[in-house]
């Protein structure tokens, strides 16, 4: 089983250095490390070449947001599972896509989809405890209705549901919502692998443009679950607010 990881970046000079250790702190060995930059102009590409040994291919050039470059990510990865790790996250320990790969049962080919847990840290890299929401025993395309269950990061879709299941470019901070859904909808098996994942920054373009993400989600949900259903979820969730 091979993985690739694949990390979209641009002016990351500040945060990618943790997301490079963490992926060559790895046991396991059998993965590949892709670089999407978007022309950084600081000192971005010379942390990266600091690690030669284990990033596979670098891409830097010019693009059309952060989903373009994930989608050229896609085209030129090679494994059977793609991982999107944002520049300053991180695996939960170095044995984590070791953990991943072994919770496969034998014998019964490839999950379309494997998951798991995330956990959240600030920028000093201090461990502030898991992500509100959990990943469910059971996920389904439907578990997204209550909102993402599931971080992208945590989500490992296979080679095959990722590229044919390119991101939505019309989504400038959500697509990943709307990518996780499509390609659960079309998978058989989705494994939890009841493994912490991700240590995930906790800030980024979409905390960054929040009322902008809100409404895309709304959007993408609706467009998945229905308008009414979406409604009324977004009306039960302001009215029990003061309450949790």
């Amino acid at each position: 089983m091979k993985f690739s990881i694949i990390t979209v970046c641009y002016n990351a000079a500040g945060t990618i250095e943790t997301t490079l250790q963490s992926v060559a702190g790895q046991t396991y060995k059998d993965i590949e490390y892709i670089i999407i930059d978007g022309a950084s102009k600081d000192d971005t590409l010379d942390i990266v070449r600091r690690y030669n040994g284990i990033v596979t291919k670098v891409v830097s050039e010019p693009d059309k947001g952060i989903y373009d470059a994930m989608n050229k990510g896609i085209a030129l990865a090679t494994g059977h599972y793609l991982c999107f790790l944002n520049a300053g996250d991180r695996f939960h320990s170095p044995h984590t896509l070791a953990a991943m790969a072994e919770s496969v049962p034998d014998g019964n080919g490839y999950p379309d989809v494997m998951y798991g847990e995330t956990n959240l840290m600030d920028a000093e890299g201090n461990d502030l405890g898991p992500r509100r929401f959990r990943a469910p025993e059971q996920l389904t395309w439907k578990s997204f209705k209550n909102g993402m269950m599931v971080c992208h990061q945590a989500f490992f879709a296979s080679a095959v549901m990722a590229k044919s299941h390119l991101y939505d470019l019309q989504y400038r901070y959500s697509a990943d919502q709307d990518w996780c859904i499509r390609i659960m909808k079309d998978s058989h098996w989705l494994h939890n692998t009841h493994t912490i994942i991700i240590d995930y920054l906790n800030e980024g373009t979409t905390t960054r443009n929040r009322m902008a993400s809100l409404k895309e989600r709304f959007n993408i949900m609706a467009r998945h679950y229905g308008l009414a259903g979406t409604v009324a979820r977004h009306i039960w969730f302001v009215l029990r607010l003061p309450f949790v």
